[in-house]
């Protein structure tokens, strides 16, 4: 941490300009895109349902005119707001207006997890402009915040509660920041209500580790605002159990935290691997820091970066690693502690003295003479993405050619910030840091501007077809032949088109339907009334 007689202030300009960065890097072919199975297309036709207020209370989500009991309806409510002022009744939505309110609140992340950083090492500009500028250029958090998801709105929603807790002993305005801690915990009870369990519980852990209530302006006050900021959460669950009654406790128990903790899902055969392989492909290129910033914050841990970094970093984790479901989002929370750990160390790399002559309170990072050398290993990454760009262009790397813009940009970026980041100068190291993260924000930038962002949409056939082909033939019920329930074919078609089962009736499907009578046909598949 930087000493000195007088604080600085806070970076709010670098801070303002990283986010409007992040929002238009969200806004880039937000709509390109058609949405995917299962949380956009769902999310998408329960805000749908919000907005034309088909559910059987006001406030209260359905899904297909049936009680919607999976995820309260906090983002459900923003999206159909959106809607209501971005298309007309008889229109189904557009893909950037059911994408945008999550995209937007997603990018707040970035400016609130340096001012988060700030907050726990004041004074220390550096550090955290660093936060910020890692969890811009973060594959999994700029991707995830752009769906239409919850997982990003819930890690803005818990950095605004982390950095509300923290300023309880340093403002005078005790009963506002507790009011909004308060707020920020009943927006999680909107979003994801069982995720404010581990959430709290780090703010808990840290807060007892430090004893940091005993400095509290007034404990009195700001307990009164969390009291008042929590009331539309809470009076949001009674509400809604008092118009379902027990199947309310679903959200919860059922389809909250006792399906991810007892019930392994699809897709969940790793297990604890998943959030382990979901932070080792998604966090380049800072993941090299992650080691040795994990030893460097557990020396600090006497701290308030130390306590606070490593109790979230470990009770997220403590949470999240034994879930018995493991879908790659659900690692998503982990990244902002993941940045409030590695920003410190990235700083030290571009501040570093240059003598080993340190102060007794501010110990060296582990294994300096290694760390000293990931510049190297930057710059070594960069040229194999170049030359990987070059093979594009031969035959034996024809394979490659989507993705040779995204290896150049990427390449360029990470050699010339390593070969930058090895000088003795650091205005030319601070030079290495914004080529790697031009470098990551330029190849963000293509990804999104390309199919190739939304990979899952890859993995099996395309809805729209088969859905103008339901829409353009409307009739007595369908059903889908050969394969589960879709939600993105379902809300293109308008209507629900469950699983075949058996028995006659209309029906869709991309196999020879014989005894049926063909009444559409798109491509392969055929719509047939088999009765």
């Amino acid at each position: 941490m930087r000493s000195g007689s007088a604080p600085d202030a806070a970076p709010w300009n670098a801070w303002i300009g990283l986010g409007l960065a992040a929002a238009g890097l969200a806004l880039i072919g937000l709509g390109d895109l058609p949405l995917r199975d299962f949380d956009e297309a769902t999310v998408a036709r329960v805000a749908f349902e919000l907005r034309h207020g088909l559910g059987d209370a006001p406030l209260l989500p359905t899904l297909w005119d049936k009680p919607y009991l999976n995820k309260a309806p906090g983002l459900h409510s923003l999206i159909a707001l959106v809607i209501g002022a971005t298309t007309r009744p008889e229109q189904l939505p557009a893909e950037w207006s059911i994408r945008l309110a999550p995209a937007l609140l997603s990018c707040l992340v970035v400016p609130l997890g340096g001012w988060l950083q700030w907050t726990l090492r004041p004074g220390d500009r550096s550090s955290a402009i660093a936060t910020s500028v890692i969890l811009l250029t973060l594959l999994p958090v700029a991707r995830h915040g752009r769906l239409a998801m919850l997982d990003g709105t819930q890690l803005t929603t818990m950095a605004l509660f982390w950095l509300a807790l923290l300023q309880l002993n340093r403002s005078r305005c005790s009963g506002l920041w507790g009011a909004v801690a308060g707020l920020m915990a009943s927006a999680m009870l909107l979003l994801k209500a069982p995720l404010l369990v581990p959430a709290g519980a780090a703010a808990g852990l840290a807060l007892a580790w430090g004893r940091e209530w005993r400095t509290w302006n007034n404990r009195t006050t700001a307990g009164c605002g969390m009291l008042l900021g929590l009331a539309p959460g809470v009076g949001w669950h009674l509400w809604h159990a008092h118009i379902r009654g027990s199947e309310a406790l679903w959200l919860w128990g059922g389809d909250g935290a006792g399906r991810v903790l007892l019930d392994a899902g699809e897709g969940s055969d790793l297990g604890w691997r998943v959030p382990m392989i979901e932070v080792l492909e998604g966090g380049w290129p800072w993941l090299p820091l992650i080691p040795f910033a994990l030893i460097w914050a557990w020396r600090w841990r006497q701290s308030r970066w130390g306590r606070w970094s490593l109790a979230c970093l470990l009770t997220l984790a403590g949470a999240i690693l034994p879930l018995r479901t493991q879908l790659p989002w659900y690692s998503h929370p982990l990244w902002l502690p993941l940045a409030l750990i590695c920003a410190p160390l990235l700083a030290w790399l571009v501040e570093r003295p240059l003598s080993s002559k340190r102060a007794p309170e501010s110990p060296n990072p582990p294994c300096r003479w290694l760390l000293l050398r990931l510049p190297i290993f930057w710059c070594g990454l960069g040229l194999l993405l170049l030359l990987l760009g070059l093979a594009s262009f031969s035959s034996i790397g024809s394979s490659l050619v989507p993705y040779r813009g995204l290896a150049v940009v990427l390449g360029l970026g990470w050699c010339g910030g390593g070969w930058w980041l090895r000088s003795a100068v650091p205005q030319r190291r601070r030079l290495g840091v914004i080529s790697l993260s031009c470098g990551n924000l330029a190849a963000l930038a293509l990804l999104f501007h390309s199919p190739l962002w939304l990979w899952e949409l890859n993995e099996t056939w395309p809805v729209q077809p088969v859905a103008a082909l339901a829409r353009n033939n409307p009739g007595a019920a369908l059903t889908l032949k050969g394969y589960d329930e879709r939600p993105s074919l379902n809300w293109y078609a308008k209507q629900r088109i469950p699983r075949f089962k058996g028995g006659p009736g209309r029906r869709l499907s991309d196999k020879p339907q014989e005894n049926c009578s063909i009444k559409s046909k798109a491509g392969r598949w055929t719509l047939a009334d088999c009765r």
